[in-house]
């Protein structure tokens, strides 16, 4: 067993570009992968909450997963995640056909689960999946909480779990699952989704974050790990207060996805800021304020 965690640092959950026909836009993903592959961040995570994927078709899920791992050199890692198990599976196929290091999956979703079922249900796709996998944990979307005890248990079962996205906006849940985790498993990764728990994160024994920021400035997250491993007290303060922040672009407008969507095209004028989220559309007030958080 490895003494260190195989999937550590800071992740982008990449945005997915649309055209202005509403259609996936492979050439504008190309050229955000492109950015982020030199910014210095460790991975890329395709199709996650801000990819909104729940708004995809299967085809344009298999499509992505196809034409993504041929845009960047990074670690890479599909999130799976559908409540129809067969299209779980399919998608997971494709992700080891295409060279993905690990795929993601929620929880089910629409039904509450208990932790007797969630047990079950993680056992029972492990056998399945074909590969290494993160679990992602958001209570806010599916309902139910994976639990520091619940993935401990799955942790010490099951070799191909190799690590969890924590989105809970509470340090004393993240740090909890950092600490039952390790019981069990040194090699394994614990994310915090959200970013200004990056520091607390690593303070705690954490592997990082995956950060939607990362979209924006993939260099300010890359130096924060720089700096960590480096010992630089310093710098990581200070990049903990711009990111404290820049936290505040997620609070403009009515769709977060859409804002971050948006600042990316205002930096780098590479993608639309079209989303598949209705009615976000930001204001010239908001952005000019998205503008003025980021510079």
């Amino acid at each position: 067993m490895s003494a260190k965690p195989l999937l550590s640092g800071v992740w982008c959950p990449s945005v997915t570009p649309f055209d202005n026909k509403n259609n996936l836009d492979i050439e504008a993903l190309g050229r955000h992968f492109s950015r982020l592959s030199q910014s210095g961040i460790d991975t890329l995570l395709l199709m996650g909450s801000i990819g909104e994927f729940a708004s995809l078709t299967q085809q344009e899920r298999l499509l992505l997963i196809h034409e993504a791992r041929q845009l960047s050199p990074l670690t890479m890692v599909a999130n799976v995640s559908s409540t129809c198990i067969p299209d779980m599976l399919q998608l997971a196929d494709a992700a080891w056909q295409n060279g993905f290091d690990a795929v993601m999956v929620l929880p089910p979703y629409y039904y509450g689960q208990t932790q007797k079922q969630l047990l079950n249900y993680f056992k029972t796709l492990d056998k399945q999946l074909g590969g290494k996998w993160f679990a992602y944990n958001f209570p806010a979307r599916t309902g139910c909480d994976l639990t520091p005890a619940l993935v401990a248990e799955l942790a010490a079962e099951l070799p191909n779990f190799i690590g969890i996205k924590d989105t809970m906006d509470c340090l004393s849940h993240n740090r909890a699952m950092i600490d039952e985790t390790r019981r069990v498993r040194a090699d394994f990764t614990v994310l915090s989704g959200y970013d200004e728990y990056l520091l607390p994160n690593l303070l705690a024994g954490g592997s990082g974050v995956i950060s939607g920021l990362n979209n924006i400035v993939p260099e300010l997250f890359a130096r924060a790990m720089q700096a960590w491993r480096a010992g630089d007290v310093t710098q990581l303060a200070e990049i903990q207060q711009r990111i404290g922040k820049l936290m505040a672009i997620y609070t403009i407008g009515d769709d977060f996805v859409t804002t971050i969507k948006t600042a990316v095209a205002r930096r780098f004028d590479s993608m639309s800021s079209y989303s598949r989220n209705y009615g976000g559309e930001l204001t010239a007030e908001q952005c000019a304020e998205v503008d003025r958080l980021r510079s």
